[in-house]
């Protein structure tokens, strides 16, 4: 079984989305592409199916194009010691420089809207060393770094940070160290 977070020490106010700390649940105003192109190491992200066989070791690789889109290749380790490899293409979206939308669907069907998928970057390091990507649903939610290893409190800052827009955190899969 792949570890989760399960608990998570907040108080009452911070359980609840607070409109009052302007932490809505909507993609950042502006990001510069060029510069949050390149490598990613996952944390943690919500339980998906697509995610299902990845135990660790959890990258994102984005490669700007001249076009302004963004190729996508996704790699983990499975629970066979298997690199599982996925590729793809973003786009972006409605909402906002932060909105883009991501299909690992074959480019024969790019023209089918249900291939591709919100990707909301909803709070970014100023200086681009960490990402937490959500959706508008809030089923969606991953925390992203440029290094492997994320120092704890500022993990937990971003959980706290992902609470206050509607996300539940409690359900966290680990995929890379906090320490």
């Amino acid at each position: 079984m792949l570890p989760t977070l399960r608990k998570r020490r907040m108080s009452a106010a911070t359980t609840v989305p607070s409109l009052a700390d302007g932490l809505v649940n909507k993609p950042i105003p502006r990001i510069d592409l060029a510069r949050y192109a390149g490598h990613w190491h996952e944390i943690a992200h919500l339980p998906m199916v697509f995610q299902r066989q990845c135990v660790d070791h959890v990258t994102a690789d984005y490669t700007l194009r001249p076009d302004g889109k963004l190729d996508v290749r996704n790699v983990c380790r499975t629970r066979h010691d298997v690199a599982d490899v996925v590729e793809g293409l973003a786009r972006p979206g409605k909402g906002g420089a932060g909105a883009l939308e991501v299909r690992f669907a074959p480019a024969w069907l790019a023209w089918v809207p249900f291939v591709w998928a919100d990707y909301w970057v909803i709070d970014l390091d100023p200086d681009y060393g960490w990402a937490v990507v959500g959706s508008p649903s809030r089923k969606y939610l991953w925390i992203l770094s440029r290094t492997p290893r994320m120092d704890k409190s500022l993990f937990d800052e971003l959980c706290d940070r992902a609470v206050l827009r509607g996300y539940t955190v409690d359900k966290l899969i680990m995929t890379g160290p906090v320490g």
